[in-house]
């Protein structure tokens, strides 16, 4: 099991099954930063609200020059479903076989009720223009974070 990546570590590459059939990929994004935010599941009350805010602020991440990826375990049909429901208009990163979640250590054991079970920790990391890990935020909480990672874009130039 790998660990969340460190600021300054170079970010792991990957290629995914994204929303609408086609792959999205880190060289994709060459250039460009982007963030990458991982929910548990699409159209759960926390993820939708993390998913709405991200897309509410699109204009301002493009102005920074920084792309938006959403990635959880969902299948494409799910991440569709999502999108279309809720007009999101950033990429959605399929990962059911959990390659790119384990990779990036947010495939963990989680906790409810007393019972234990594996799941995708709510987690953003902001990738600079050279491929690095800008900024990390491992344990997200969803009020107020999609503007924090903006600012964070907006500064990072």
């Amino acid at each position: 099991m790998s660990s969340f990546p460190e600021v300054g570590a170079k970010a792991p590459a990957f290629s995914l099954t994204r929303d609408g059939g086609g792959t999205v990929s880190l060289k994709d994004f060459k250039g460009r930063k982007l963030v990458v935010y991982f929910y548990p599941k699409a159209d759960t009350p926390g993820c939708t609200k993390e998913a709405i805010a991200f897309n509410g602020l699109k204009a301002e991440f493009a102005a920074a020059d920084t792309d938006i990826l959403g990635v959880s375990a969902d299948e494409v049909k799910a991440q569709d479903k999502f999108r279309d429901k809720y007009s999101l208009g950033f990429a959605l990163g399929s990962d059911p076989d959990k390659a790119m979640l384990e990779t990036y250590g947010v495939w963990v054991e989680k906790s409810m009720y007393g019972r234990k079970y594996m799941g995708v920790e709510r987690a953003t990391l902001l990738i600079g223009r050279d491929g690095k890990v800008a900024k990390t935020w491992p344990k997200v909480k969803v009020d107020g974070h999609a503007a924090e990672v903006l600012k964070a874009a907006q500064e990072l130039g």
